[in-house]
């Protein structure tokens, strides 16, 4: 076991300079974080939209419908795609939300890091106990023709929840989708663990609460992937796992949800206090309301 090495790992992932970023806020309410660069690009260019007040972005919409601040915010989104200031346009949409849990607006995804705001995944973790009463976790390898992070580990499966599903709704489809497993098996899961994802990326800021679920599955159940997302399923044991890991071969947030579930696992045992005191950080209380956090 690399207690030490997986908990070094984890503070890269989890732990950042917050002071590159400030609040961006809707009617004195927090929904985003924006760096440098994003706050000199508003100011410039969306002075309608957008206002510096005491070290916080207002975002100027708050006498808006969710229906007109949709609009007008993925208009701004789609010119600043044309202007060539962040790729990877997704054509999906997720949904901002206040502090309360009040959804305020929709997005074309690739536009929440600029701005900072919190999306939500769906990810799954594939596990099977062999005869010798080993446990051993089921990993996907991402395809190589993926635009982001080609060829990298994943969990069995991980997804964005798009405007309109619930948890379950991204949880089923994406479960197919990733890993063609049905309906039936996922229906009942319950969800584990609750973690937030934060990281500064390219494109500003990746903010994300992964919902997390663990599946059983039994020997000689291969995960088969449908939509071409995933090159192929590896079973590995925890030890291999742990390995990917360190390596940094892994996605961040998908090294998170494994990092997590080897801990609920009991596999470091009483070694595990660096890494559980970094995963209290980031962890949510399964079931609360966390869209807007």
């Amino acid at each position: 076991m690399q207690v030490q090495g997986v908990a070094g790992l984890l503070e890269k992932t989890i732990r950042y300079d917050q002071t590159a970023f400030i609040p961006l806020a809707l009617g004195g309410a927090p929904i985003g974080f924006i760096n440098q660069v994003w706050r000199e690009r508003l100011l410039a260019h969306h002075g309608e939209l957008f206002a510096l007040q005491g070290g916080v972005m207002q975002l100027l919409a708050t006498d808006m419908s969710y229906s007109e601040r949709s609009t007008l915010l993925q208009a701004a989104a789609e010119a600043w795609r044309d202007a060539g200031w962040f790729s990877g346009w997704r054509n999906e949409k997720f949904i901002a939300y206040l502090p309360d849990g009040t959804p305020c607006f929709e997005l074309e995804r690739a536009a929440f890091r600029p701005l900072g705001l919190t999306s939500r995944a769906v990810h799954l973790n594939g596990l099977t106990r062999m005869p010798d009463g080993e446990v051993r976790m089921w990993i996907g390898r991402r395809s190589p023709f993926k635009d982001v992070a080609p060829n990298r580990l994943d969990n069995l499966m991980g997804g964005g929840v798009a405007a309109g599903e619930s948890i379950m709704d991204a949880l089923l489809r994406e479960g197919w989708e990733e890993a063609g497993i049905p309906a039936a098996p996922l229906s009942p899961l319950q969800q584990q663990a609750l973690l937030l994802a934060t990281r500064p990326v390219a494109r500003g800021l990746h903010r994300e609460w992964l919902f997390v679920y663990d599946i059983w599955l039994a020997q000689g159940d291969i995960p088969q992937n449908q939509d071409g997302e995933v090159a192929e399923h590896v079973l590995m044991t925890l030890a291999e796992v742990e390995q990917h890991i360190i390596n940094g071969q892994f996605m961040s947030d998908a090294a998170l949800v494994a990092i997590d579930c080897m801990a609920r696992l009991g596999y470091w045992g009483s070694q595990v206090a660096p890494v559980q005191v970094l995963l209290d950080e980031v962890r949510g209380t399964v079931g609360q309301n966390v869209q807007g956090k």
